[in-house]
Formats: C-alpha cells, structure tokens, sequence
C-alpha cells in the first residue's frame, strides 16, 4: 500500500499558506512544488514552506511528471477549469470551496474525476475536524433528542477592495461563497436538505452580496438561520436547541481550536475541549492519502453527493438574492 504522495499547491494565498503548514506534519506528505503567476511569489512560497520546486505557470505543475496530488487555492472561478485540467493530467485534486461557481461547473468535475478514474475531492475542511466529527457522532446517538433548530453565523469586517477577490464579482465574490457556506453546510450535515428557503442580502455597489441572512425551514417547524456578513464581526458561532439541551459550537466554529458547550435542560453547562496542535488543515489532507492508498476516486466523508447537495443549496440561495456569476 502506498503511503508517500508528491503534493502541489496551485494558488498561494493565506488559505494555501495554512494548508502548506499543516502538510509538513502529515506523515508521507511531501510538498514537491508550488505554483504562481509570479515566479517570485512561487520561490517566496517554496522557500518559506520547504517545497522542492516552484513554477511561474499553473501548467508546469500540472504537467510535472512527479506530482501526484494537488491542492488548489484559486479563487472560485477558476476552481472548475484548473480541476479538470488537473484530472485530465491524472493528477489527483483536493480543490478548495467552493467546489465551483454553480452546480453545472461541479457536475462538469466530479464527471471528469470519474471519466479519467482520478480521486477529486473539495476541500471542506470543517467535515474533517475533531470537534465537528465529535458533534455529528454526539447528534447521531440521539442522547438529548432531535434537533428543534439551528441557527449559525459567520462575519468579519472586510476593507473595501476590488483588487481583491471578496468584493470582485468577476472573482467570484461575496459573503456566501466565502464563509457563508460553513454556516449553510453545518445546517445541511445536521438537519439536512431544507424543505424550502427564504434568503435576503445587502448588496454591494460592484453586485455581489456584503451580507446574506438565510432561513432553511424543515418539517415539523424546525429553522436553521444562517447569516454571512463582510461588513460586521459576528461571533460565528453554532447554536444547536435539541428537544432536551442546548449546544453551543464556540467561536470560529468551523475551525480549531474549538470547543462544544452542552447544556442539558436542568443542568449545568459542560464544555468539552479539543486541543488540536496544527491550524486544522492536517486532517483533509490525511484524509486523501489515505482515500488515495485506497484507491479511491471520491471521498467517503465529503462525497460528491454532499458537494452536488451543498452548490445546489447556494445556487438556490443565490437565486433568491439576485447574485448571478
């Protein structure tokens, strides 16, 4: 069984930064190249986090003979194009989110991956985490009842600049895509596929969505209320009401450290801690090589049906707050 794998990384902003670190304490992972548009920013990269190679073209790394997997960290738009042609070169990919732009741009990948027999996978790298796995067991066992509701938020203020991808439309910007997601996927992996949506944004002057505030109703009443903002710090908190307790995912609960706070009803409140070591990145690449020793060309966490449930659930959102790319 193979246990070494040859990483890339395409894209080298402060998300690939992260991954890269975490990638040096995954046991048989070796950063063999990075690539930029700028063979300056790609010899910084390389030299700062210890890849052996760098390239000033997405195409060399791709074409490399000696690369196995690669971890692409583009802005969305260009999430759909670089995946496939990474398939195609029978490069395994681990593609961040979101996966793509709508739901043809995923379909079109997920149907490349299983037409070149080659492992592809988004990188949602919250469904890998120990306290978010520890919550998704803790829900299953039905302990404290069913779950009455949810509500989750994301928000941080973010400067106004178009040379940047958050407020550029033609980057695929906006609050949904880049961090309302987490809220949207936490309401999906715990309650489900809504029954209907309702959904309102503040749109910026360069048409994409500062903030969006979403409600996904179940039957029986159940809610999940979401919100993303890139215009206010909000505690990003996961407030989870089951017929017997309350859970409360701590801030920034889509990333570690974090911490679960149980409050069953008549008593006190119990936190559970999950010290984690790395900046959480660690556990999605370990999980593909381990999918990869397998032989495997989807994951069997973050399959390509939670992707195609999660796109169709943002295009739906989307169309209801008049964002189109």
């Amino acid at each position: 069984m193979k246990t070494n794998y040859n990483w890339g990384i395409i894209g080298l902003g402060k998300i690939a930064k992260k991954f890269a670190t975490d990638l040096q304490s995954v046991e048989g992972a070796n950063l063999k190249a990075v690539a930029s548009r700028s063979l300056q920013k790609a010899e910084e990269f390389a030299e700062d986090f210890y890849a052996e190679n760098f390239y000033g073209s997405y195409d060399e790394l791709i074409n490399s003979p000696e690369i196995e997997v690669i971890y692409i960290a583009t802005p969305h738009v260009f999430h759909k194009e670089l995946t496939i042609k990474c398939l195609k070169a029978k490069k395994a990919v681990l593609c961040e989110k979101a996966f793509g732009i709508n739901k043809a741009e995923v379909e079109e990948m997920i149907a490349t991956a299983k037409a070149e027999n080659v492992f592809l996978m988004e990188a949602l790298w919250m469904h890998f985490l120990p306290h978010y796995n520890y919550l998704l067991d803790l829900l299953e066992q039905n302990k404290y009842g069913k779950v009455k509701s949810l509500t989750a938020d994301f928000g941080f203020k973010a400067p106004f600049n178009l040379d940047k991808r958050l407020f550029n439309k033609k980057l695929g910007g906006g609050s949904l895509l880049d961090i309302g997601i987490y809220p949207v996927f936490a309401a999906m992996t715990i309650l489900g596929i809504p029954d209907t949506i309702e959904a309102e944004a503040k749109m910026s002057k360069t048409e994409i969505d500062e903030e969006c505030s979403i409600v996904f109703h179940y039957k029986n009443g159940i809610k999940a209320k979401l919100k993303s903002s890139l215009l206010q710090e909000t505690p990003t908190e996961c407030h989870i009401k089951l017929e017997n307790a309350h859970i409360k995912l701590t801030n920034r609960f889509h990333e570690p450290p974090s911490s679960l706070e149980i409050t069953p009803d008549g008593e006190e409140n119990k936190r559970i801690k999950f010290p984690v070591t790395t900046l959480g990145y660690n556990y999605e690449a370990i999980h593909v090589q381990k999918m990869l020793s397998q032989n495997k060309i989807e994951s069997d966490v973050m399959t390509f049906e939670k992707s195609l449930q999660l796109i169709s659930l943002l295009d739906e959102i989307r169309k209801k707050i008049g964002l189109i790319y």
